[in-house]
């Protein structure tokens, strides 16, 4: 059975830095997808990355591009989304969730960690 925990969350001020953990257990990476959603208060779950081994990792929303990284600890069988330069408008609570492939649609995927807060607020 794949289940994924999320990490990480927390307030943090305009311009401050957090790191996110997924850390997984029940499949591995070499045949599966980990992409990272969120969602703001009143809007919908949206796409902010996702890696595969075959694919390697697309950042979806132009707002985070440069600013979100991805990195893994295999060892740990932990994936880290690793947020910077983070603003408001970045609150959301963040989820990590597998499938086969990549995808930047939530309805692609079926397995999800329970998620965690993120608040960027001064």
């Amino acid at each position: 059975q794949l289940q994924l925990v999320e990490s990480g969350g927390g307030l943090v001020q305009p311009g401050g830095s957090l790191r996110l953990s997924c850390s997984y257990s029940g499949f591995t990476l070499r045949n599966y997808a980990i992409g990272w959603f969120r969602q703001a208060p009143g809007k919908e779950r949206e796409g902010v990355s996702c890696t595969s081994d075959s694919s390697g990792t697309t950042t979806y929303p132009d707002s985070v591009k440069g600013r979100f990284t991805i990195s893994r600890d295999n060892a740990k069988n932990t994936e880290y989304l690793q947020m910077n330069s983070l603003v408001p408008e970045d609150t959301a609570v963040y989820y990590c969730a597998a499938d086969y492939l990549c995808s930047y649609y939530p309805t692609d995927f079926r397995s999800w960690g329970q998620g965690t807060q993120v608040t960027v607020s001064s």
